[in-house]
């Protein structure tokens, strides 16, 4: 059985309400209930802060127990050089997701300090980018 985890960041925990044109209007906690059904060989944990050190401080508990990390690291993709190097510090691979297309937003979020220690990015597909996460796993 693979053993992966999403980790969230902040006002992740506001989907369902924030923005629905951008983000949906579906909760997270509903979206993994509708996802989890159809990955029975995969132990999918999930966890959210809003906290960038609880955000590290996760990445370094599971990064070497894990098969995979699923992060969207929301707007700490493009200000945190420490989730960075957490990144770059632990074993298990990273696929960075973002629900939009951080290329059509504002300038500020072309940049990103989690991509170069990532194994791959996919971004711009709505909730359905950390489903194809999932399976670039498998």
């Amino acid at each position: 059985m693979k053993k992966l985890i999403i980790i969230n960041g902040p006002n992740l925990n506001l989907l369902g309400k924030r923005e629905p044109d951008i983000y949906g209007s579906l909760t997270f906690t509903e979206f993994l209930n509708k996802i989890k059904p159809k990955y029975p060989n995969v132990q999918l944990d999930y966890y959210q802060s809003n906290i960038e050190g609880e955000l590290i401080d996760k990445l370094q508990e599971v990064g070497f127990s894990y098969d995979g990390i699923i992060l969207n690291a929301a707007a700490y993709t493009h200000t945190s050089i420490g989730i960075g190097d957490a990144i770059k510090a632990i074993e298990t691979p990273v696929i960075e997701v973002h629900i939009s297309n951080t290329f059509s937003r504002e300038e500020f979020r072309h940049q990103s300090y989690i991509s170069p220690n990532a194994k791959g990015v996919i971004l711009g597909f709505g909730l359905q980018s950390y489903e194809l996460a999932i399976q670039s796993f498998l």
